[in-house]
């Protein structure tokens, strides 16, 4: 019988390759894609890590680390992104990779557990370009790259109880760089100017120099908690970003924006810039005055 082991499981795919074969036709698709599961392996024993296995446009492989998922992750999105293989035919080309670390059950030269689940299913989330991670991951983490996640959502995943935190692994150093403003903000010599109220329910927090940053969600720990069923726990934050107010959406569902001139925003595991007066909807679009309506109103 096997034993089980632990090691960091690493699913990578391509993005859109169904447009892929569309714009460029079988043969020529079936080569951009087998170029890219080219630069997947070679990141892979780059860190020691093995591909178990290639699945279509998706690579599956184990690291005896997660440091060493992490540096393959990110060997990988440079390639693709600076170009190392060209789609052609103007078709956009990205992968998205996602982690987890735990005990693995090895069988020939296959291996299978849950964390291989959970990794599949972490990857499914993930957007083109981006790099999700599991907490067990990120325990298992050197301070190098620590320093580099950050979580952007708790949602569930089919098989596991209740709902997992994800994070996404910063891998271009402009990213990282931007995490730090919290840290480093008295050194900055251009901040935001003003402040940003944001109410709810008779309830108001405000974001300036001195509090860069407000939460909104279901969950209790929040600054402001807003219940629903289109509401993640931690949904969405309100933060000050250097010359500007930003709404960072972390959500399952998005986040939306009305603003005072009647402008609608979408927004969903992405940052839009807020600013004069407007109201915010967590999983939904809402109007001023209705009772889900998180009012914001940007002050000099």
């Amino acid at each position: 019988m096997s034993s089980e082991f632990s090691v960091a499981v690493l699913f990578a795919d391509v993005v859109g390759s169904t447009e892929l074969y569309e714009v460029l036709g079988d043969l020529k698709a079936r080569e951009t894609v087998g170029q890219c599961i080219d630069v997947m392996r070679r990141a892979t024993e780059t860190y020691n890590g093995r591909v178990v296995k290639t699945i279509g446009d998706e690579v599956m492989a184990t690291f005896p680390t997660a440091d060493g998922a992490m540096n393959a992750a990110r060997d990988m999105q440079v390639a693709i992104s600076k170009g190392e293989v060209v789609s052609g035919g103007g078709a956009p080309l990205a992968i998205r990779v996602g982690c987890d670390f735990g005990p693995v059950i090895p069988e020939q030269r296959d291996v299978f557990g849950s964390t291989v689940n959970t990794a599949n299913r972490v990857t499914s989330q993930a957007k083109a370009a981006q790099v999700l991670i599991t907490d067990n991951m990120v325990a298992n983490l050197g301070a190098e790259w620590r320093v580099a996640v950050r979580q952007i959502d708790l949602a569930p995943l089919k098989g596991k109880s209740g709902e997992v935190a994800m994070y996404e692994a910063l891998w271009q150093s402009e990213d990282i760089t931007s995490m730090l403003p919290t840290i480093t903000w008295g050194d900055q010599k251009k901040k935001t100017r003003g402040k940003m109220r944001i109410r709810y329910l008779g309830k108001e927090v405000t974001v300036d120099s001195v509090r860069p940053h407000a939460t909104l969600g279901r969950s209790e720990d929040n600054d402001l908690v807003v219940k629903g069923n289109l509401i993640s726990r931690l949904h969405a934050r309100v933060e000050m970003s250097r010359d500007r107010f930003l709404l960072i959406d972390q959500s399952t569902n998005g986040s939306f924006v009305v603003t005072r001139q009647g402008e609608e925003l979408f927004v969903r595991r992405d940052s839009v810039p807020i600013s004069g007066e407007g109201v915010i909807g967590l999983g939904r679009v809402v109007q001023p005055g209705s009772a889900q309506a998180i009012t914001f109103i940007q002050e000099d």
